[in-house]
Order: C-alpha cells, then sequence, then structure tokens
C-alpha cells in the first residue's frame, strides 16, 4: 500500500510543470557555466592563483573537471534549496487548494500512510535533483574538461588533492548535500500541512532559510548557543569532506543536527496532518 501510494504521489509530482522548472534550470545553468569556463577558464583560475604564482610552481591542468565541478557545487547548491521547497511544499497544500484531500483522506489508506508517502516521494524528487547536479557537474565536467588533481582555496591555505583521492570526496559530499536537501524538504512538507494554499509554505520555507542563514552569520555572542543548532548551518557540511585532514567530528555532528531536524519535523506534520480537518 505504502508503494503504490508513493507512486502516486510521484506521478503528481510528474504530471506538475513546475517540478521541471528546477531541472530545467540546474541544467541550463550549468551548462553557461561549463561553457564559459570552456572559453575563459584560465583567466578565471589565474585570478585566484595569482597570488601563489610566486612562491608555488604549477604544473599540470589546474582547471580540470574536478575543479570545475568543485566550483558549480558552490555555487548552486544555495539555489537549490529554493527549487525544492517550490514542489515539496505543495504536496499537501495543492491538494487543499484544489479539494482533492478530501477525496484522499477518505480512501482506506491510514493519514500516516498517505503523508509519508508524500515524503518519499519528496525525497525522491531531491534525489532526482541531486543526481541531475551530479551528472551535470561532475561527469560531463570531467567529459569536457578531463580529470586531474584537485586545487582548493580555503581561508586558510591551499589544498590540493591527488586525482585518486577525489571521487569519494564529491560522493560523500553529494550524500550529505542530499540529506541537507531533504531537510529543507521536509520542513516544506510540514508547512503545507499548516497550508490551504502553496504560496504560503513555499516563501514561509524561504524565509526561515533567510532568517536563519542571517543569523548564522552574524557574529553576535548571543547567537553563538542557537546558531551550532541550525539545520542552515550544516548546509555547507559536504565542504568537510575537502578538508585535509578529514574533520569527522564535525561531519557526524552536522549528519545528527539534520537528521534530528527531519525527525522533529515529520512528527510535526504527522501530528498536523492526522489533526486535519477535512470538512472545513
Amino acid at each position: 500500500m505504502l508503494f503504490k501510494s508513493t507512486y502516486n504521489e510521484l506521478l503528481k509530482i510528474a504530471y506538475k510543470p513546475r517540478s521541471y522548472i528546477g531541472l530545467g534550470g540546474i541544467i541550463i545553468i550549468i551548462a553557461i557555466i561549463l561553457f564559459a569556463m570552456k572559453v575563459d577558464g584560465n583567466f578565471y583560475i589565474s585570478l585566484i592563483t595569482g597570488q601563489f604564482e610566486q612562491s608555488l610552481l604549477f604544473e599540470g591542468t589546474i582547471l580540470n573537471g574536478n575543479l570545475i565541478a568543485y566550483i558549480i557545487i558552490q555555487m548552486l547548491i544555495i539555489h537549490v534549496p529554493l527549487l525544492i521547497a517550490f514542489v515539496t511544499g505543495d504536496l499537501v497544500s495543492g491538494e487543499s487548494a484544489m479539494g482533492t484531500i478530501r477525496l484522499l483522506l477518505t480512501k482506506p489508506v491510514s493519514r500516516n500512510t498517505i503523508l509519508f508517502s508524500k515524503f518519499l516521494a519528496s525525497c525522491i524528487y531531491t534525489l532526482i535533483v541531486i543526481l541531475c547536479l551530479v551528472i551535470m557537474s561532475f561527469v560531463l565536467s570531467k567529459f569536457l574538461f578531463d580529470s586531474g588533481d584537485l586545487m582548493v582555496l580555503k581561508s586558510d591555505g591551499l589544498i590540493v588533492f591527488q586525482e585518486g583521492d577525489i571521487s569519494w570526496r564529491f560522493f560523500y559530499g553529494f550524500a550529505i548535500a542530499f540529506l541537507s536537501l531533504v531537510t529543507v524538504a521536509t520542513l516544506a512538507l510540514t508547512l503545507s500541512c499548516f497550508s490551504e494554499n502553496s504560496i504560503g509554505p513555499i516563501v514561509t520555507t524561504m524565509g526561515i532559510i533567510l532568517l536563519f542563514t542571517i543569523i548564522g552569520s552574524m557574529d553576535v555572542p548571543i547567537f553563538d548557543t542557537i546558531r551550532p543548532l541550525l539545520f542552515t548551518t550544516h548546509m555547507a557540511a559536504w565542504r568537510y569532506f575537502f578538508d585535509d585532514p578529514l574533520n569527522t567530528e564535525s561531519i557526524v555532528y552536522s549528519t545528527s543536527i539534520l537528521l534530528a531536524h527531519i525527525l522533529v519535523l515529520l512528527s510535526i506534520a504527522f501530528y498536523k496532518f492526522n489533526k486535519k480537518d477535512i470538512l472545513s
């Protein structure tokens, strides 16, 4: 029953034009970045490496697929949450707006199963978005620019990863990026349970992300205890996999915070959805 319900939710997502806006946006933006890097990539790289050229000797091709993938992820990962919320914020409120929520909740399927199937559908959609990002940034960039060592510029210096030490870092980096986007999807789904229209949950989700991001970026002592508990603080945790040595403690902590947010938000969503009045 859960499988069939999830399949139906995926069909609903597939039939909505807005579901393809995010995927189309990612493809177009990455295509533009790849074209720009192909034409003027060396000039862009020289702006970054110029300060090191007098003290370091670079051999080989710095501009390669691994570096392009890293640049693309940094540029896009902060914008993808909007694309996720654009779809998942409509899963419950969209049913309410169209009046189909009454028909849905009168079916011989428990409300918990219905909501959990919507959650699974949102996770699958998020995974599709991440896979699209992986193919366009990691696979296609390697095809166009070949592979090579990865140069990562940190605030305290420059780190160079050998080619054989890169793929697993991207794999786990994408995995934790997926977890952070699932957190956003869960937030939008939860807010969707409280709304009768689709715009409210989407706008509120982005407002919360913006508010949490501002709090996280403000170097004010009063926020020191709050900042580590905000999920937005850990949405860039994928970067920990490009530290040397690997910051295992931070990775585990960020993963725990993201999972905690998902569980709490889901609990709220289940409570509200089970209390939802279909007669009003």
